[in-house]
């Protein structure tokens, strides 16, 4: 089994940071992707930022040059640096990850439970 630990949600003013960070344990021989996706009050979850293997981004045109995803491989975790913050960032942020439990399954999908950022002042 495989857990996804999220961490660093809260409360930020507009134009504030956090930081968030996701922790994968348990039954893992590679991680392909990881990811960060949010789901706003009355909203459809979505795309915030991926990295697949260390070093290759893609953002939210919402997010892009706002916030930054990066992987620490050896541990496992995926971070986001959200600068700039703004109302409409509000929602549940959800930590993702594509990984194999072994070499010769296919990759699995798993989600943390979420971690909660408000922005307001």
């Amino acid at each position: 089994q495989v857990q996804l630990v999220e961490s660093g949600g809260g409360l930020a003013q507009p134009g504030g940071s956090l930081r968030l960070s996701c922790a994968a344990s348990g039954s893992i021989f590679s991680i392909n992707s990881m990811g960060w996706y949010r789901q706003a009050p009355g909203k459809q979850r979505e795309l915030v930022a991926t990295i697949i293997s260390g070093s290759i981004t893609n953002y939210a045109d919402s997010v892009k040059g706002r916030f930054t995803i990066s992987r620490d491989n050896a541990k496992n975790t995926v971070y986001l640096q959200m600068n700039s913050l703004k109302p409409e960032d509000t929602a549940v942020y959800y930590c993702n990850a594509v990984l194999r439990h072994t070499a010769v399954v296919k990759p699995m999908n798993y989600w943390g439970k979420g971690t909660l950022v408000t922005v307001s002042s």
